[in-house]
């Protein structure tokens, strides 16, 4: 009996240390994104998250294919800038075959230092330029829990 109420309160003890790690690493990671400004305005794309940390980025958006402007088949090109009107780079997302009023959900998870702006475009065609580096998509709630539970698997001893 003894032995089972002490692993109890072991697995008890892992359960809350996990709670704990899991939420320290949320709001620490949350913190250190700042908002960027965006410096242009074409209606058809809604940006509604655009934030940056001192190393990398991300911005969230809704692209609307609306008249008079279609938009299917360009592409969205978005320049990044520093505070001091520097380019820091490039990046060029596809835009589907919309039909009109039809959207689009985009993300760019990017690998730059100091961002302090950024702007958007709608061109044609995707030139030969070289892009930044962007970052693997972010891993979700399950996915984490999942590689956590692997992971204690792995090294537990």
């Amino acid at each position: 009996m003894k032995r089972v109420k002490t692993l109890l309160m072991y697995a008890l003890w892992v359960i809350l240390f996990f709670i704990l790690s899991d939420f320290l690493i949320n709001v620490g990671l949350n913190a250190a994104y700042k908002p960027i400004e965006r410096k242009d305005n074409i209606a058809q794309v809604n940006i509604y998250q655009a934030e940056a940390t001192l190393v990398n980025g991300r911005i969230r958006g809704l692209i609307t294919n609306s008249q008079p402007d279609n938009l299917s088949g360009k592409y969205l090109e978005i320049d990044f800038y520093s505070k001091r009107d520097v380019f820091l780079g490039r990046k060029f997302i596809n835009i589907n075959q919309l039909q009109e009023n039809e959207t689009q959900n985009f993300e760019v998870l990017f690998k730059l230092e100091d961002v302090k702006y950024y702007t958007v475009s709608v061109v044609d065609e995707k030139p030969e330029t070289e892009e930044i580096e962007t970052i693997f998509d972010e891993m979700t709630r399950p996915e984490v829990l999942l590689a956590t539970a692997v992971a204690l698997l792995i090294f537990w001893p």
